[in-house]
């Protein structure tokens, strides 16, 4: 049995099957969310939220990582205090095959284009 503290901390995130395509697009069309999710797929692990250095509020962070999670980008797990982040990328590229690579590869070449990256 789960104890009600570890179950409180629990973050809902999509099964599978419920992730749709236009949720993805959504959580990827903004820039925040977009570097995001290329710092978690450049390096295949998990990162912390406070890794991440955005030029956002905190809460306005919090908001893109619940995006992310809730449209099934990210999955979310508590590690202690430390709220960890994870790309789903075999969910993703089970459901939606050479979409993410096509996508980061597509950030890539306009971060170099743009100067940014």
């Amino acid at each position: 049995m789960t104890s009600p503290a570890v179950s409180s901390r629990a973050l809902p995130h999509p099964e599978r099957g419920e992730i749709r395509l236009e949720g993805i697009l959504h959580a990827l069309s903004d820039p925040m969310r977009l570097q995001i999710v290329r710092e978690l797929a450049a390096v295949s692990d998990e990162l912390s939220c406070s890794h991440f250095d955005l030029p956002v509020t905190k809460s306005t962070t919090t908001h893109h990582f619940r995006v992310l999670r809730e449209s099934g980008v990210i999955r979310q797990v508590y590690q202690g205090t430390a709220k960890m982040n994870g790309l789903r990328r075999d969910d993703l590229d089970d459901l939606f095959p050479g979409l993410l690579d096509a996508l980061l590869g597509a950030a890539a070449r306009q971060a170099v284009r743009l100067g940014s990256g």
